[in-house]
């Protein structure tokens, strides 16, 4: 399953406002909201929900926020850049700058893995992490994170 089906220009955030954990996760439901049939304050709410069974804050200055919601049809993913950075009570207590959002059918315990799996290995390569945040604009972020989706 390739990131470039499931990422939207629309849902793409180049410079996160949001200074902590709750005020990230508003921007980017905001964001995502507007590709799919949820509403914003729902995906914030799934977010949320699941950051009380752990931060999603992985350290390294990244974050994927996952949740899965009935009203979305299909797997959904966001994307938020932060240059200033946000507590968010990351695994290695440094603020995240990096934000990946997945959002999954309530039955896509498969597709959900898969693409998790996905954006971690990508994460993993750290020219592609210093291209993401060295980038200006939401169409240097989408090229950025096609390109390297294109080599997996």
């Amino acid at each position: 399953m390739k990131i470039s089906q499931l990422l939207d220009k629309k849902a793409i955030i180049a410079d996160l406002g949001a200074l902590d954990k709750k005020g990230a996760i508003d921007e980017l439901s905001v964001a995502v909201s507007t590709t799919t049939s949820a509403s914003a304050k729902d995906i914030a709410m799934v977010l949320m929900e699941r950051e009380q069974l752990g931060s999603t804050g992985i350290g390294g200055g990244i974050a994927i926020p996952h949740g899965k919601l009935d009203a979305v049809k299909s797997i959904r993913i966001g994307f938020g850049l932060s240059k200033k950075g946000v507590e968010y009570d990351s695994l290695d207590d440094k603020p995240v700058h990096l934000f990946f959002l997945l959002l999954t059918p309530e039955n896509s315990a498969g597709g959900h893995l898969k693409v998790l799996a996905q954006i971690s290995k990508m994460l993993k390569m750290d020219q592609f992490k210093k291209k993401l945040m060295t980038a200006e604009s939401v169409d240097a972020i989408y090229d950025i994170i096609i390109e390297q989706d294109e080599d997996f």
